[in-house]
């Protein structure tokens, strides 16, 4: 098993505010969730507005699938700190917090849970997950590109 040091302290950290964040979100009342959407919403219009009145929800789903994706990374992250398999876990665990997000909702007022939204936070997971193997597959071949040319 690896040493955590600082690295696993940082990932542990880093995982707790991200849980805290996607869950403290889905526990605000639906018209407090739709006017934080609409803020954004605002900002992102010129961007959003091809989408026409399918622009807030394309938003929303687009906001659960970038949180479920900094998911995946961190769980990879904390995974691989602790000297486990880190994408089987980072999944699981992943596939699981997608539950318990969607859950919350159905306990806060004016909110309800969508299997689709189970799907769409796993997705964001999975590609969390690639893009932090992909990136790691980069950084080691770099690294070894940099130290064959200064032999």
């Amino acid at each position: 098993m690896k040493r955590r040091g600082w690295a696993g302290h940082l990932w542990t950290l880093l995982l707790i505010a991200n849980l805290a964040f996607i869950w403290g979100n889905s526990m605000l009342p639906g018209s407090e969730s739709q006017q934080l959407s609409d803020g954004f919403l605002h900002y992102l219009s010129l961007l959003l507005s091809p989408l026409g009145e399918y622009a807030s929800m394309a938003l929303r789903k687009a906001a659960h699938f970038s949180e479920f994706a900094c998911l995946g990374v961190l769980l990879t992250g904390f995974f691989r700190t602790r000297g486990r398999g880190s994408y089987v876990p980072a999944a699981l665990c992943g596939l699981l917090s997608a539950c318990v997000d969607e859950t919350i909702q159905i306990f806060s007022p004016e909110r309800s849970s969508s299997l689709a939204d189970v799907w769409i936070d796993f997705a964001g997971v999975l590609t969390g997950i690639f893009l932090l193997h992909f990136g790691h597959i980069l950084w080691t071949k770099t690294r070894k590109t940099h130290k064959s040319e200064e032999k």
